[in-house]
């Protein structure tokens, strides 16, 4: 039988195709995967930030401040105040940005009420910053078809 050896140059072309279609392959095969990632990553913070928005408290119902108690102290006539008992009293401090405090005293029964709207307060912020958080993301992201990119027309 008389069989011919392939010439160096010939498997040398036939290893650079099969490289290069490795090479293709694995390329366009990184890529699907990594927009596929991407896109569930994009659909996991869109269903995040919905979920976030969907259980925060009403905004009628939030008090920004600190709820503090305080006593107060008759300087004269008040039997308590002279054996240095005072009168504890509850007040809500709101701090301003030029550097003032307003302070309202309360009545007992408003407590609750004012504790229940700090902590209100508190988690609608908290979920703000989230939802700052996950719209970054989504910003970084590529845009979608549906919303022509994020442009307006």
């Amino acid at each position: 039988m008389n069989v011919q050896k392939p010439s160096a140059a010939t498997l040398l072309t036939q290893a650079d195709t099969l490289h290069s279609r490795n090479l293709q392959t694995f390329c366009l095969r990184f890529v699907l995967y990594c927009v596929s990632l991407y896109i569930v990553k994009q659909l996991q913070a869109t269903r995040k930030r919905d979920r976030l928005a969907a259980r925060l408290p009403g905004a009628t119902h939030i008090l920004r401040g600190s709820l503090l108690e305080r006593l107060i102290r008759h300087r004269s006539g008040c039997l308590k105040c002279a054996r240095g008992e005072g009168h504890p009293v509850a007040v809500l401090a709101v701090g301003y940005p030029c550097g003032r405090t307003r302070q309202i005293s309360l009545r007992r029964e408003q407590v609750p009420d004012v504790k229940r709207c700090l902590a209100n307060y508190r988690k609608l912020k908290a979920a703000i910053e989230q939802i700052c958080e996950l719209n970054q993301q989504l910003l970084r992201a590529e845009p979608d078809d549906e919303n022509n990119g994020g442009r307006t027309q």
